[in-house]
């Protein structure tokens, strides 16, 4: 077996099934799950209708690369959605099973433990006094491993892929302090020197945090001079307030910064959240031309096609907004709600995403133990922040936190906040 498999944390779920083993929930009150972020909209009909009206598919084997079809009808919503040149399908556009495979898959594809990227960059030759060919190598072989930078919290995808590709997983903490900010400023030239992997997540998961062109500037300049890759998680994006300002995409900003070919930029993007169909599992990865052509050789190999009638589906959906917009009208009507009803009595602090469809609360005292106790005695199941975190710089900075996706339907959550409130009053 892999060793590094040893290193792997229980998922945040299953640490919620154990924080609540041999508790039992309340009987007066109905359960109310706002704890993972699975969509409860209704599948748009056209979706399904196209899913069917496809299963002949079914008897060919599909490409790894999908069909032409469904890689334009992407390549078309990137353009339209970033305001950016029609990607080529040819070699920037790769459909994936859903952006969660791809994320870890991308790791194992990018990270490289034995070249010269476990060396401080650059790699030099063997000088005079140092030795042959043969010396160098075992110094690379023996040097620190590879670095993957990524948030904290963040998608426990990110340091799963980090930790079997053989590399370090190295967390900035995002805080109140820092405007749920990664601190990129702050990581030493040693540690840049050894990072080849960034994850980043805008919107963020679990704040809603959405990178500025100045953000992406900066980790642009830091790319270019450490050659690292940059991995954009963006499953969030079109869960937003504001319909006329959707929220910056790294595509979008590479294109403002004049970096029109993606260098070193990767994106992922859902039809999960977006089109409410977390189980069909769909998604693509786009962005640099040469990174992609690996990524897919690599795919090749791993075997991920995707049903075709999943392919056709999807070509649908995106190739549809109406659905979307009615879907963020939902969501915005579950915020506005919801907010309220928390900020009665000043009991809870509550600050609105910038976007995506999760409320990241500042709770009094243990974020596990406030968890708990609700569920206890008012059946209802959030997510303790620090399960989604680790103790980096000395802290874990989702404690005292907890995640509430508002994913059920209204009426469900205004209830669950009235309870939250009782609850809180109760402390």
């Amino acid at each position: 077996m892999n060793p590094n498999i040893n290193q792997l944390q229980s998922y945040p779920f299953q640490k919620l099934r154990d924080l609540f083993k041999g508790v039992a929930p309340s009987c007066v009150h109905q359960a109310i799950n706002l704890s993972i972020g699975e969509p409860k909209h209704a599948t748009p009909a056209f979706i399904s209708q196209a899913l069917t009206d496809n299963l002949a598919g079914l008897a060919n084997y599909p490409t790894t690369q999908g069909s032409e079809a469904l890689r334009l009808s992407i390549a078309n919503w990137i353009a339209r959605r970033y305001n950016v040149p029609v990607p080529d399908i040819a070699s920037q556009v790769v459909p994936v099973n859903g952006s969660r495979e791809a994320l870890f898959a991308f790791a194992q594809a990018v990270i490289d433990t034995n070249g010269r990227d476990r060396f401080p960059l650059p790699c030099p030759p063997p000088q005079a006094g140092e030795g042959d060919e043969d010396s160098l190598r075992e110094k690379i072989v023996n040097s620190p491993a590879p670095i993957v930078i990524s948030p904290n919290p963040f998608y426990q995808i990110y340091e799963g892929a980090a930790l079997l590709a053989g590399a370090e997983p190295l967390y900035l903490n995002t805080t109140p302090e820092n405007a749920y900010s990664m601190d990129f400023a702050g990581v030493s030239d040693e540690i840049w020197q050894r990072t080849q992997l960034v994850y980043v997540c805008s919107p963020g998961n679990p704040t809603g945090k959405v990178m500025k062109l100045e953000d992406w500037k900066f980790l642009f300049e830091l790319s270019d001079r450490y050659q690292f890759v940059i991995a954009s998680d963006e499953c969030y994006s079109e869960i937003y307030p504001d319909e006329a300002h959707p929220p910056l995409g790294g595509l979008e900003a590479a294109a403002r910064l004049g970096r029109s070919d993606y260098k070193r930029l990767v994106m992922f993007s859902s039809l999960s959240k977006r089109s409410n169909v977390p189980g069909m599992r769909s998604g693509f990865v786009a962005g640099d031309a040469e990174i992609m052509e690996k990524f897919l050789l690599y795919r090749t190999y791993q075997g991920c096609a995707m049903n075709p009638a999943v392919q056709a589906a999807s070509a649908a959906a995106w190739n549809d907004e109406a659905h979307v917009a009615e879907n963020r009208r939902l969501y915005r009507e579950k915020f506005a709600a919801v907010t309220a009803i928390l900020r009665e009595g000043n009991r809870l602090a509550v600050e609105e995403p910038d976007a995506a469809f999760y409320l990241w609360l500042k709770v009094p005292g243990s974020d596990s133990a406030f968890a708990q106790g609700l569920y206890r005695d008012y059946n209802v199941t959030l997510l303790p922040g620090s399960f989604l975190a680790r103790e980096a710089h000395g802290v874990n900075p989702g404690e005292g936190f907890v995640r509430l996706a508002l994913v059920a339907p209204l009426e469900a959550c205004i209830e669950a906040a009235h309870r939250i409130n009782e609850f809180r009053a109760r402390l």
